[in-house]
């Protein structure tokens, strides 16, 4: 394997957030990938936080800042901090309750509303594994996908299905766009001028390379 980098060792920080109504099993997906945890007592997420983890896309470490939410109306007033900066998102709904996937087209717009056009968005059916009490089709959710230019994903947080899938996906996206960025500037992607924000938006955006040496012992 190759040689051990420290946890603050990355090239890319993307800012994703987590979006959708109350109950859909946000908090367990960000818990799922970030500590690998699952908990059956789940309780509302009050305000906001969010946890870290870093994958390798290509020969880079992408470290993700993921930033999870409230879905309660009350909490709204929050939106515009929390969506600055973001350079991809997860709208989540549950399978089992037609509601929450009625409801990803507002949240989609205020998505839309509050961050850049060139947003990677992954649309997620979550509680998957809970099949006798489907009440979301796949194809339904697939053509809302597609219509809305959006990925697409079914996942379970309970059973660990397609959350690392889900994440990584959307980082290797971002990814994908911001190398894709560099190239048309025309610059060699490998040689990104160490510590430059990078702005998918216009938003002040917090997902940036890392800068070099600043960190390094």
């Amino acid at each position: 394997m190759g040689a051990y980098r420290a946890d603050d060792d990355y090239d890319y920080l993307f800012k994703v957030v987590l979006i959708g109504d109350s109950g859909v099993g946000k908090s367990n997906l960000l818990s799922r990938f970030t500590k690998n945890e699952f908990s059956l007592e789940s309780k509302s997420t009050i305000g906001v936080e969010f946890a870290t983890r870093s994958i390798h896309v290509d020969d880079k470490i992408v470290k993700a800042q993921i930033w999870d939410t409230a879905g309660q109306e009350r909490y709204r007033a929050i939106t515009s901090a929390y969506y600055r900066g973001a350079v991809g998102a997860l709208l989540v709904y549950d399978v089992t309750r037609h509601v929450t996937f009625e409801n990803v087209e507002r949240w989609l717009k205020e998505l839309r509303d509050h961050t850049d056009a060139n947003i990677v968005i992954m649309l997620v059916g979550n509680k998957a594994d809970l099949r006798h009490l489907r009440a979301v089709s796949m194809d339904d959710a697939k053509a809302f996908a597609e219509r809305e230019n959006t990925f697409f994903m079914e996942t379970s947080a309970l059973e660990s299905l397609n959350v690392d899938n889900a994440f990584t996906e959307v980082l290797t996206q971002i990814y994908r766009v911001v190398s894709r960025k560099t190239l048309e500037i025309g610059d060699d992607p490998a040689a990104l001028p160490k510590g430059q924000t990078i702005n998918v938006g216009s938003k002040d955006d917090v997902s940036a390379v890392k800068k070099a040496g600043c960190c390094s012992s």
